[in-house]
């Protein structure tokens, strides 16, 4: 008989859900989006190494994951099931450093087969030992703590907790009102997990207190019929390195092998553990969805900082050109002595350079105010500092670019600069083109640049057209630089909708 049988529609939906999860991402420093991070994780883990698993194969062993904090007796406890030492045990914390699973031998192909657990490499990160001591059809994993001092061991618990048909808590009669496996308690009822807990090294002459005190607590975290185990503290258990007496555990070694070979019992445990979190996913997914939305919000303001701070740039630069403001210092100097004079020393080089500077400072402007809006922003602030040290690729490919038209004028040292001194010359080459000589070109720039009695005669609305161009261009440039940095962390619209889109499919075809 299979324990749970699903369609392949199902399965193929789940599939397609899965690869939607693994394809977000919540890079920005918004609120929620290390916690959208984190959920994000466990429900990949999940779904990989419980939820995809399981439904293909309904009737694979039980794994049974016995997790609980540091102390709580978790390797005496495993090997006391077996009846040898199969996980080590001892006062060094952790104990537990490389989780070890013990199931019956006709069971070891399955979980040596990469289908379960796939992430964890076996005889690195995962142990395998065969025991005649269990029944077919179900295995024994001992975690690393959940509280583990090592940030590597808490993930993995974390991991391993979400991999179980059957989740073993344990902890003990010090350490059972602790924060942190209560959070994990709760995580397990809300997604309905087939829980059984074990209070272990309980004192005998406070046994009853403490069971009545511990079993209040489960009652009032809404686990009240959660199948509850004591464990006498007995000399083994306090010296951790022996094993209990069968009768100390012969109560879960019961509830355990009628989980292994009751097939009504055993599918009650597969149904409730699957169905739980299949269920968790109508609110895992829209919060992944909503934190998703978050992150696209904060990506707009953040384009828009940076489309506003270079719009304003263009339009200053616009301002200064149609003003006739260019034309001033040296550039007037030699306007005034050209007008006077005739004599045109220095005057091309002087609308050239004031040009240039007009450009570098209206770039430089635009960039630090784009730098300063995300820096107030909590989601750019991360970026500012990025943005101001990149060089990117674009100033090489514009330099590329200009290399055909304005030789010698870009400086790879100083991109900003660079590209501002390759427009202006790529600009000078285009008027001398137009007007057909260099002197007849300082009067095209004259007139385009708007100087003091400057006649317009000649291509001006060309001219004037192919330098707005190239400005444009150049702004454009800069503000695709800065928007690159937000553009490869990939932030749109689709991902929360892909992602209700995938879970819609899921509930149909339940």
């Amino acid at each position: 008989m299979a324990i749970l049988e699903v369609g392949p529609e199902l399965l193929k939906a789940l599939a397609a859900l899965r690869d939607r999860v693994d394809a977000a991402c919540f890079p920005l420093a918004v609120p929620g989006a290390a916690r959208a991070r984190r959920a994000r994780q466990d429900l990949l883990d999940q779904l990989d190494d419980y939820l995809l698993p399981r439904l293909r194969m309904p009737d694979a062993p039980l794994l049974a994951v016995v997790g609980g904090s540091t102390g709580a007796g978790k390797s005496t406890l495993v090997n006391s099931l077996v009846g040898k030492e199969v996980s080590p045990a001892g006062f060094l914390r952790p104990t537990t450093r490389t989780p070890v699973l013990v199931c019956h031998p006709d069971d070891l192909d399955w979980f040596g087969d990469r289908r379960v657990l796939p992430k964890l490499a076996r005889g690195e990160t995962l142990r395998l030992v065969g025991s005649l001591a269990l029944p077919p059809g179900l295995a024994l994993l001992d975690a690393p703590d959940i509280d583990s001092l090592e940030t590597r061991g808490r993930e993995l618990a974390a991991e391993l907790v979400c991999a179980a048909d059957i989740w073993i808590f344990v902890t003990s009669a010090s350490r059972y009102a602790d924060a942190v496996p209560w959070n994990l308690l709760r995580t397990a009822r809300e997604y309905n997990v087939t829980l059984v807990t074990v209070l272990d090294r309980v004192p005998h002459r406070v046994a009853d207190e403490l069971s009545e005190h511990y079993g209040n607590m489960l009652a009032r975290a809404g686990l009240r019929g959660v199948p509850r185990f004591t464990v006498p503290e007995l000399p083994e258990s306090v010296g951790h390195g022996g094993l209990l007496p069968r009768s100390a555990v012969a109560g879960l070694r019961e509830w355990l092998r009628e989980h292994a070979q009751d097939r009504w019992v055993r599918a009650n445990a597969t149904v409730r553990t699957a169905s739980g979190v299949l269920d968790s996913l109508r609110a895992r997914i829209p919060e992944l969805a909503s934190a998703s939305a978050t992150q696209h919000a904060a990506a707009l303001r953040l384009s828009a900082c940076v489309d506003e701070a270079y719009a304003r740039a263009r339009r200053e630069i616009g301002h200064a050109l149609d003003s006739g403001a260019l034309i001033s210092g040296e550039a007037l100097a030699r306007w005034s002595e050209y007008t006077a004079t005739g004599e045109r020393g220095g005057l091309w080089e002087a609308f050239g350079s004031g040009l240039a500077a007009l450009l570098r400072s209206s770039l430089d402007e635009a960039a630090g105010r784009a730098a300063e809006g995300w820096a107030r922003d909590p989601a750019g602030a991360a970026l500012a500092e990025e943005a101001e040290n990149c060089t990117g690729d674009y100033a090489e490919d514009y330099a590329e670019d200009c290399a055909e038209v304005h030789d010698g004028g870009f400086d790879d040292s100083d991109t900003v600069h660079g590209r501002a001194e390759a427009v202006v010359g790529g600009w000078q080459d285009r008027l001398v083109e137009l007007a057909g000589s260099r002197a007849a070109a300082e009067r095209l720039a004259a007139a385009v640049l708007k100087a003091p009695g400057a006649e317009a005669t000649g291509p001006v609305e060309a001219a004037a057209d192919d330098l707005r161009t190239r400005i444009g261009g150049l702004v454009r440039g800069g503000s695709e630089r800065r928007l690159a940095l937000l553009d490869d962390l990939d932030v749109t619209p689709d991902q929360q909708v892909e992602l209700i889109a995938a879970l819609s499919v899921v509930e149909k075809e339940r």
